[in-house]
């Protein structure tokens, strides 16, 4: 396969929501993406969706000591890794006192240190080509307070974090870093947070000034503006894709 003129992308969490939206988006602009997930369903689904430029790998992010092998499987594949997504993530919520420490761990791990352990393999393989794209899923709880999601909003506000750190240590390098945090967006998992609480689904839909939850093809928007040479002089920006709901009252 000829693939070294062709740009190759990772999309973590690639097989439904919004990194199914930004694997479509990718593809849609000729762009291999390998993405990576738990459920074999979903990868395989994903797949037959979107063709050949899909390529699922099973594979759990929060097992941090194979991610070396799992980039490796790419690079084997590919030759080269141009563009990461971390999208990967769970949340839980419960209230605060009722959280084991297993549990709060659990969703750093996942969120967190998979972020963490991918990008550095990932940039290992950039750095020699000075060239490179990495884009951070973040969230609305790093913007602000959110009750009952403490482990995830901590996850996420160490993403905005570590998307800043990353971007002035690899930008000089030809690396840009970047994060998108998404408003209410309408998947499978807001569903499940919000439907069962209509009262919070009413506070989140209230404090956007656009009146609506987005849709996952308005992130995938995003990340294929920021990981494009239209956003050549971008980096190191945690973008919100909110419709206004961060600066909302």
């Amino acid at each position: 396969m000829d693939t070294v003129n062709k740009r190759v992308a990772i999309v973590t969490g690639g097989g439904s929501g919004i990194g199914l939206a930004i694997t479509e988006k990718f593809i849609s602009g000729g762009i291999h993406t390998v993405i990576v997930g738990r459920d074999e369903k979903k990868l395989q689904a994903a797949r037959t969706q979107l063709g050949e430029l899909c390529y699922p790998i099973n594979h759990d992010v929060s097992d941090l000591a194979t991610i070396p092998s799992l980039i490796k499987k790419v690079i084997d594949k590919f030759g080269h890794i141009d563009i990461l997504v971390n999208n990967a993530g769970i949340n839980m919520k419960k209230d605060f006192i009722e959280i084991t420490d297993e549990e709060f761990q659990q969703i750093i791990t996942t969120n967190l240190c998979s972020v963490f352990s991918i990008s550095r393999e990932v940039v290992k393989h950039m750095l020699p080509r000075n060239s490179g794209n990495i884009i951070n899923i973040s969230s609305m709880a790093a913007q602000y307070g959110m009750p009952r999601v403490i482990a995830y909003s901590a996850s996420k506000t160490a993403i905005d974090g570590m998307t800043r750190a990353m971007a002035v240590e690899l930008s000089p390098k030809g690396i840009r870093i970047n994060a998108i945090a998404p408003g209410f967006i309408e998947t499978a998992m807001t569903a499940k947070a919000l439907n069962a609480d209509p009262e919070r689904k009413k506070k989140a839909v209230g404090r956007t000034p656009m009146g609506h939850m987005g849709q996952p093809m308005d992130i995938a928007d995003a990340a294929l503006f920021l990981s494009s040479d239209a956003a050549r002089y971008i980096t190191g920006v945690i973008l919100p894709v909110d419709g206004g709901n961060s600066i909302g009252f």
